[in-house]
């Protein structure tokens, strides 16, 4: 997400690391940084100019040319301007006590409205909210057969009229029958348009004038830059837009569109997309996307799909076996099925601060294909070998090998692995955020000095085998670390 625009701003902000003595010309040199990488990001010119104007009053200011630390004042600064570009914005959808809430979804065609549809659905039904979809794209002969095979997956009712020709009806026949089904939410999926086309368009103002929706979102692909405020501009003139979806953020966006819709229209960012599947959707937080654009993570984005990940009930007893020391290879593996969906440990790795080298050099690598070989391995253990990996020697490593198809060095790297991680989910439970950083700083260290650890294969790295010296001297470096973090814990 927004790789572009992340290179730039760090190139800017390391070109004050190291300054003996601020001034105002290093420090526009790193600003001219900042806007280049704006500019190449695709971001609306209009809102570069009112970005850098108020960015460039503030860095140049007494207080940060005298900072000792000029780099973080700047980075401080960056991230103050992009949250109150982004923001502020609400979230909740409205709910009545006594009517149906009618949410009416637009967009141009290929922007992602109809699966947005589905994951708005999925987002409600997370909430203990009981959603209903109404197929009103008439225009588009596959949208209605899609939203149904959505609805399907979901377990959501979805309602449409075959051979209608009037989209305005189909909403208030599907609205009637959300009502019937005791439905809190009716999702309606307007016709999308290849470019702004008036007669269209005046389709979906009699749709807003009789059906009187409670919220209008508009869907923008986030990778298509300045057009998507063109677009939401035209949308908002003629439907009075409550809010904005921003699609396909897992993709090549360049970040212009995010940063530009809310500033240029005053229209919010409601909800963003950042993947294929239907549980992809989040809420909108501006405070955590400027977190994410500087690469500092976003700790709350990061639990909440730990949440999705790792139910209540299941957390709970992963925590107490955790708290009593019985972490075992059975409960790694739990873990690493829950994470080996293609692209979510990338995506972990992204939300995690710090963790943006490590995920860089992931990035070429099967990971995905690797953990599962990794379950494999595991897999191929006895109930005591899991309970207990001390126990592998030489004849159980090539047994447990053989029973999964890979070379005997990888249990080897597993176990390591395992040992590492075995101590860190231990503190984890039950302890302070200052404690969790600490952890997680030390996990990113272990995975760094061994880029070979668990069998994955990191882009930029030489697959160099440690000599014995050398992994004893690691290891020892690492018992250490986690004493310590030990005693500080007890």
């Amino acid at each position: 997400m927004f790789e572009s625009l992340q290179e730039g701003l760090q190139s800017a902000f390391k070109t004050l690391r190291g300054k003996g003595k601020l001034t105002e010309a290093n420090m526009r040199d790193g600003l001219q940084l900042v806007e280049q990488a704006m500019l190449e990001a695709d971001v609306s010119y209009t809102v570069i100019r009112a970005f850098m104007d108020s960015v460039t009053e503030k860095a140049l200011g007494q207080k940060v040319l005298l900072s000792l630390k000029p780099q973080e004042e700047l980075i401080r600064i960056v991230y103050d301007e992009l949250v109150t570009i982004l923001g502020p914005v609400d979230v909740v959808i409205p709910l009545k006590k006594d009517d149906i809430t009618i949410l009416m979804l637009c967009g141009l065609q290929g922007a992602g409205k109809t699966t947005t549809c589905g994951k708005l659905a999925q987002l409600l039904k997370e909430q203990k909210i009981k959603p209903f979809l109404v197929a009103a794209d008439l225009q588009r002969p596959a949208a209605i057969e899609q939203l149904h095979v959505i609805g399907r997956q979901l377990d959501v009712p979805v309602y449409s009229q075959t051979g209608a020709a009037d989209p305005v009806q189909v909403c208030r026949d599907g609205v009637a029958q959300a009502k019937a089904a005791g439905a809190s939410v009716v999702v309606l999926d307007t016709a999308g348009r290849l470019a702004i086309d008036q007669e269209l368009m005046n389709q979906l103002k009699d749709i807003d004038r009789r059906l009187n929706p409670d919220q209008i979102y508009l869907v923008v692909d986030g990778m298509t830059g300045q057009d998507a405020v063109n677009s939401a501009s035209a949308f908002n003139e003629a439907l009075d837009l409550d809010g904005v979806i921003m699609t396909k953020l897992d993709g090549d966006a360049r970040g212009g569109a995010l940063l530009s819709v809310k500033h240029v229209t005053q229209v919010p960012i409601k909800f963003i997309g950042t993947g294929e599947h239907l549980d992809a959707l989040e809420p909108f937080r501006p405070e955590g996307m400027a977190s994410r654009i500087l690469e500092m993570g976003d700790i709350v984005a990061m639990a909440r799909e730990a949440h999705r990940i790792i139910d209540d009930k299941e957390r709970e007893e992963l925590e107490a076996r955790m708290a009593a020391g019985q972490f075992t290879l059975d409960d790694f593996k739990g873990l690493l099925e829950k994470i080996a969906k293609p692209g979510l440990m990338q995506k972990m790795l992204a939300l995690m601060p710090g963790m943006g080298d490590f995920r860089k050099m992931l990035e070429g690598s099967n990971s995905d294909g690797e953990m599962q070989k990794m379950i494999g391995v595991i897999n191929s253990m006895t109930p005591g070998e899991r309970r207990n990996p001390k126990i592998i020697d030489t004849p159980r490593r090539n047994r447990i090998a053989k029973g999964a198809g890979t070379p005997p060095a990888m249990i080897t790297q597993l176990i390591k692995q395992f040992g590492i991680m075995a101590p860190l989910m231990q503190m984890a439970t039950g302890k302070g955020a200052g404690d969790r950083m600490a952890m997680m700083q030390q996990l990113q260290q272990s995975m760094m000095q061994d880029p070979s650890m668990g069998g994955l294969k990191l882009k930029g790295s030489t697959g160099k085998r440690l000599s014995p010296k050398e992994r004893e001297k690691m290891q020892r470096d690492r018992d250490k670390q986690l004493r310590k973090l030990n005693r500080k814990n007890k």
